[in-house]
């Protein structure tokens, strides 16, 4: 289910233990009224807090800060308000941290030195449900998973279903369609390159992948990712 629509305004707390970074992305987000900001936090800690009181749609959260840093806060967040959409801040693109982000529940990743267009184009597209998986995750991922397949069922993070446990391979609920548009997905394809292989609209290939992560109970591309994997799809 999207976040929000688009003449609805996305919730967002900002984590950030530097003033000036916080400040840069409240500036950021005051360009485009999709984005309201509705509090801040200085660390992983006080997130938590801010985040069970304010209840925002979305948490742009900084990768690295003292005591708690964003991982951790990430992983708690999620146990404590699955539906809530987070997005990792960091100046590093290092693939190693931003995968480990990804499995504890992050939605994506920005670099900080992006342009301010990019960031609101990409975090619209995470209101909206579209951001993809980029194709070097999805092939991290791939890797994860033959790793864990070598060394056995608990080897590897990538290996487990959302809950941890290791899922068997069973008769999925999907139909042909939607296996062939979860294919695509494990791939790291967008809406529009799954809609043009598939020779679907972008609205239908939005409505197969609600319908994809309700009936599997998944909420993100990663796990669809892992599901797709573990079921040799």
């Amino acid at each position: 289910m999207t976040m929000a629509s688009r003449d609805e305004q996305v919730r967002v707390l900002i984590v950030d233990d530097h003033p000036h970074g916080r400040e840069g992305m409240r500036e950021i987000l005051s360009m485009d009224g999709m984005f309201a900001v509705v509090g801040e936090a200085a660390s992983g800690e006080e997130a938590i807090g801010r985040a069970a009181e304010l209840r925002p749609d979305l948490v742009l959260m900084d990768i690295r800060m003292p005591g708690m840093g964003g991982l951790e806060a990430t992983y708690r967040l999620k146990l404590l308000l699955p539906e809530l959409k987070i997005v990792m801040v960091t100046v590093s693109d290092d693939i190693t941290h931003l995968f480990e982000a990804i499995k504890r529940g992050a939605q994506g990743y920005l670099l900080k030195n992006l342009d301010p267009s990019s960031w609101l184009q990409y975090l619209r597209e995470v209101a909206d449900d579209e951001a993809p998986m980029s194709k070097e995750l999805a092939f991290r991922l791939l890797q994860e998973f033959a790793a864990g397949n070598e060394k056995g069922p608990s080897a590897s993070p990538a290996a487990k279903a959302p809950n941890g446990s290791r899922p068997a391979r069973s008769a999925t609920p999907l139909t042909e369609r939607e296996k062939e548009v979860l294919r695509l997905v494990a791939t790291g394809a967008s809406n529009r390159e799954i809609a043009a292989s598939l020779v679907l609209s972008e609205h239908t290939v939005k409505n197969h992948l609600k319908n994809i992560l309700q009936k599997l109970h998944l909420d993100n591309r990663v796990q669809l990712t892992r599901y797709a994997l573990e079921q040799g799809l």
